[in-house]
């Protein structure tokens, strides 16, 4: 008997769980569409003028003409690509220089200085530099989405591994554990959690290096869409762009937290 009341409750609770996000998903849903029905509304009534803030069904009509010339894919293409190596990058250099500073604390003395003064640098003022070094292509965009995430990915990594439970590490220690068994049975797992707000971070710090990137030396790009339609006084063009980033910059999002539930469901069971 007990156990059925249990289960009832269980059963009332998650449906109203359900209830409960089913409602949020719905004003969700309802606020962006209310948004887009008043933007809609008010070039059509005059509230505001079509030319400098565009509105949604001139952003469908400039994304189809983009879609008729072909220049779609390309541009969306050229921006993901340019990412998704920056990102990687950025995450794989990024936690391999945490790990070097916690295996040796004289290297992590050495380096901590130079990253703050790094981390605390406008990445713009780079750009110049690295079109010179690399040249007016991918490379100094990808450069320059590195310079962005790199540090960041480096002080987040480090600051888990640092803080890492140090009664545990004693423990280990003590029973004449390597340090590099530390760091894969301890350290690394337990800052699983660490990692995967790393690379949420990581998403939108990388977009925003590539979009400063394109907006100083591209030819193709979501960036140079937007630089080109800001040049030629394009605003229908301008906004597609932005709204085609919003909905790359989300799909990568989702494609992290994806990868989070299945981290977790393999370490979830081994920690």
């Amino acid at each position: 008997m007990k156990e059925n009341v249990v289960s009832l409750r269980r059963q009332q609770y998650l449906t109203a769980l359900h209830r409960q996000r089913r409602c949020i998903r719905i004003w969700q849903i309802s606020l962006l569409a209310g948004f887009f029905l008043f933007w809609e509304l008010s070039c059509r009534v005059g509230l505001s003028d079509g030319f400098l803030t565009s509105s949604p069904t001139r952003m469908v009509g400039s994304f189809l003409n983009l879609c008729r010339g072909g220049e779609v894919l390309l541009h969306i293409g050229m921006s993901c690509l340019e990412t998704v190596v920056g990102f990687t990058l950025g995450t794989v250099l990024g936690t391999a220089v945490a790990i070097a500073m916690w295996y040796s604390p004289t290297l992590s003395r050495v380096l901590d200085p130079y990253l703050v003064v790094l981390n605390a640098l406008p990445k713009t003022a780079l750009g110049p530099i690295f079109i010179v070094w690399m040249g007016a292509g991918m490379g100094a965009i990808i450069v320059m989405t590195l310079a962005i995430s790199l540090i960041v990915t480096i002080l987040n990594m480090y600051e888990g591994f640092r803080t890492t439970d140090r009664e545990k590490i004693r423990l280990m220690a003590t029973l004449g554990a390597t340090k590099g068994q530390m760091l894969r049975l301890l350290v690394l797992p337990a800052n699983y959690g660490t990692l995967l707000n790393t690379l949420k971070v990581n998403v939108g710090l990388s977009w925003v290096g590539v979009i400063m990137g394109e907006f100083l030396v591209s030819k193709a790009g979501l960036g140079y869409l937007i630089v080109y339609g800001s040049q030629v006084f394009n605003m229908d063009l301008v906004l597609t762009a932005v709204l085609l980033l919003a909905v790359a910059a989300v799909i990568m999002y989702r494609l992290v937290v994806v990868a989070e539930k299945l981290i977790h469901r393999l370490w979830g069971v081994s920690v």
